[in-house]
């Protein structure tokens, strides 16, 4: 499985105090959070352009340039140039926009891959089509989306409240509603499920566009 490649916390710029960053960081909670992004990592099959949907600080841009020629980003909040800035200095240089999944903003079959790492289970049911027609229509023939979504389950409910956050007000959808809706629009590669001992707390889903509709 690929290694997620951080850099240190206090380098990263351009989101606020509600991004999820710092617990990438934490013990055991930190271990959880990098490993649901090397498992979708490790399903990006390379190419010309992939598009992160909801990026945050670009965490995962770092082991992105390894395998694509372009790396862009669409995210709702966050501060562009900043994140822009850190990671030029390293000579990764990113092309990011702010905007919606619901709409958007690049020409049809642009993308190689679209990775989503904990976006979709944001939006309503009724959302999901719309957001992933808008994937499709972005991918190339033959272009894969992979996402990732947490299982709710009541002890990752509990534990959540003790750091501050009522998940319940942020997540709408569930793991098996995005799934249902991706395999009406995509063809579906597999579905793998994060384990812990408390059973399956994650899953990542790789779907590929179908070559002729």
């Amino acid at each position: 499985m690929v290694k997620l490649k951080l850099l240190p916390f206090a380098e990263y710029q351009g989101v606020d105090d509600k991004d999820p960053l710092r617990y990438y960081y934490w013990p055991i909670v930190g271990k959880l959070y990098r490993t649901r992004v090397e498992l979708a990592l490790s399903e990006c099959r390379g190419g010309n352009r992939i598009l992160e949907i909801g990026f945050g600080s670009g965490i995962t841009f770092l082991n992105l340039k390894e395998i694509y020629q372009e790396i862009h980003g669409l995210d709702l909040t966050v501060e562009i140039a900043q994140v822009q800035e850190v990671f030029q200095q390293r000579g990764v240089h990113p092309i990011l926009n702010n905007g919606n999944v619901l709409n958007i903003p690049y020409p049809d079959e642009t993308f190689d891959t679209v990775l989503l790492i904990s976006i979709l289970e944001h939006l309503q049911p009724d959302e999901l089509t719309l957001a992933l027609k808008e994937i499709s229509r972005v991918l190339k023939p033959g272009g894969q989306v992979v996402y990732g979504v947490p299982v709710e389950r009541l002890l990752m409910v509990l534990a959540f409240r003790l750091m501050g956050v009522d998940i319940r007000k942020h997540h709408f959808s569930t793991d098996v509603e995005v799934c249902n809706a991706a395999q009406k629009t995509f063809d579906i590669v597999r579905v793998i499920p994060l384990r812990t001992v408390i059973g399956k707390v994650y899953k990542v889903g790789h779907f590929i566009k179908q070559s002729v509709h």
